[in-house]
C-alpha cells in the first residue's frame, strides 16, 4: 500500500444524522475555536487525525464490505483504524459513544481509556463511507480525511447527552439540515453536504465514492446546499 503523501495526515469525520427519514432532519456539528490553527471560527464534523493508538484498538463490528474495499484503498491505514479514529473522535469531542457493551481483552490505549469506562467497545458497523477528500495546499496543516456518515440511533445512549470529555468543539448541537445555509462552514464541508443531502433516503454507500483532492478547479466549485 502505498504511503500518505509527506505532510498530509489520515484523518476521519463522521457526518452524524438525526431523523433523516423525518420532516427536520438534522446534522451534529461544532464549532471550532477561533484561535485554532486549522478552519478557526468554521462549523465543522466531528473528527481529526489519526492516532498511532487507533490501530491497536479491536473494533466489535466494521463498516460493509464495500467500504472496506473503497477505505484500503490507495491507503496505509487500514480500515479498521480508520474507523476506530472517527469513533474515537466522536467520543472526544462530543461525549457520544458508537459502541456496544463489553469488555476490553487488554488495557485500552492512549485516548480510550473513558470510552472503556462506560462498558462499552468501539463499533464500526454503523458507519458508512460517503467521501474523501484531501485538504488543499494553501492550508497550514493537511489532512487525507475519510467521510463517514451514520445514524443517531447507532449511539450508545442519550444523542442529546454532548457532553465532550477533550471539549475541542465549542457550540455542540444538532443544526437542522434546512438552516445549513445560515451556519458558518468550511467549503469542503459544503461540497460533501451537497453529496450526502440528496441521498438521504439511500443509507448505503454511494454508487461511485466522491473523491475531493485539494485542486484549485475543484475547490472554485462549491455547490450550494440549499
Amino acid at each position: 500500500m502505498p504511503d500518505t503523501p509527506p505532510g498530509i495526515r489520515d484523518a476521519a469525520t463522521i457526518i452524524l444524522l438525526r431523523d433523516r427519514s423525518g420532516p427536520a432532519p438534522s446534522v451534529l456539528m461544532g464549532r471550532r475555536p477561533a484561535q485554532a490553527v486549522f478552519m478557526p471560527g468554521k462549523h465543522v464534523f466531528p473528527g481529526g487525525a489519526v492516532d498511532a493508538a487507533d490501530s491497536r484498538v479491536t473494533l466489535a463490528g466494521l463498516p460493509g464490505a464495500i467500504c472496506q474495499q473503497r477505505l484500503a484503498s490507495d491507503s496505509a491505514a487500514l480500515p479498521a483504524t480508520l474507523a476506530a479514529a472517527a469513533i474515537r473522535e466522536l467520543w472526544e469531542e462530543t461525549g457520544l459513544t458508537l459502541g456496544r457493551p463489553g469488555d476490553w481483552p487488554d488495557p485500552p490505549p492512549p485516548g480510550w481509556a473513558g470510552f472503556a469506562a462506560r462498558g462499552l467497545v468501539p463499533d464500526g458497523s454503523a458507519l458508512v463511507h460517503v467521501f474523501r477528500a484531501v485538504t488543499p495546499p494553501v492550508w497550514p496543516r493537511r489532512f487525507d480525511t475519510r467521510f463517514f456518515m451514520a445514524d443517531a440511533w447507532a449511539i450508545a445512549g442519550d444523542p442529546d447527552a454532548l457532553v465532550p470529555p477533550e471539549g475541542e468543539l465549542e457550540d455542540l448541537r444538532w443544526v437542522p439540515l434546512a438552516d445549513l445555509g445560515a451556519v458558518d462552514l468550511p467549503r469542503i464541508t459544503r461540497i460533501v453536504l451537497a453529496h450526502v443531502t440528496g441521498r438521504l433516503t439511500d443509507p448505503g454507500p454511494p454508487p461511485v465514492l466522491p473523491h475531493f483532492r485539494g485542486t484549485a478547479e475543484e475547490t472554485s466549485r462549491v455547490p450550494p446546499l440549499f
